[in-house]
């Protein structure tokens, strides 16, 4: 069984010994992200805790892969827990609108580490974000996968997604193809 909790201090350990064994929390920036968030737990892990939650978009500019800033959108980060860190999701949104930028690619984005993959995890943490997504009155979520993601096209169909469009994605992410998926909520 797990759960996605808002990450406290004494899980940080089990966290930063996930990144370690090479795991990254971003499915786009892979090891990029992977340095970033050790060298930011080094620096300041409070600090580095307390950027996973940001509801209100106070925190800096998002760096897109291309290297474009852009503003940050509300949002924040729950870990994947079943006794050690499991994975990441996140969640973003704009106040009034279910709409994201161009740039977005979907509400919901997660990662499981790959020692726990095909457990079920990625399913049951997604079912549990959409009650934030709810806890915020939108009417529906967007996910976005690759073509050649199987995996994350079963998890997303499992909590009642449908495919709504093929799309090249914004050329900050090298403008390939991807799928986009809603789950109504």
């Amino acid at each position: 069984m797990i759960e996605i909790v808002k990450p406290p201090l004494e899980h940080l350990p089990s966290y930063k010994a996930a990144l370690e064994r090479g795991w990254s929390p971003d499915n786009v920036r892979l090891m990029e992200a992977t340095r970033a968030e050790l060298a930011a737990i080094d620096e300041d892990p409070m600090a580095f805790l307390a950027s996973l939650d940001d509801p209100e978009a106070k925190g800096p500019r998002i760096a897109l892969p291309d290297g474009t800033q852009v503003p940050r959108l509300p949002g924040f980060r729950r870990w994947i827990w079943d006794g050690e860190a499991s994975g990441s999701i996140g969640f973003r949104w704009q106040k009034g609108t279910a709409e994201l930028p161009p740039h977005v690619l979907g509400h919901i984005g997660y990662a499981v580490v790959p020692w726990k993959r095909k457990r079920g995890y990625a399913t049951e943490a997604v079912k549990l974000m959409l009650d934030e997504a709810r806890a915020v009155r939108l009417p529906y979520v967007e996910l976005t996968a690759k073509p050649g993601n199987p995996a994350s096209h079963k998890v997303i169909l499992a909590n009642g997604g449908r495919l709504v469009e093929r799309f090249f994605e914004d050329a900050a992410y090298g403008g390939v193809e991807s799928l986009r998926f809603r789950i109504d909520l």
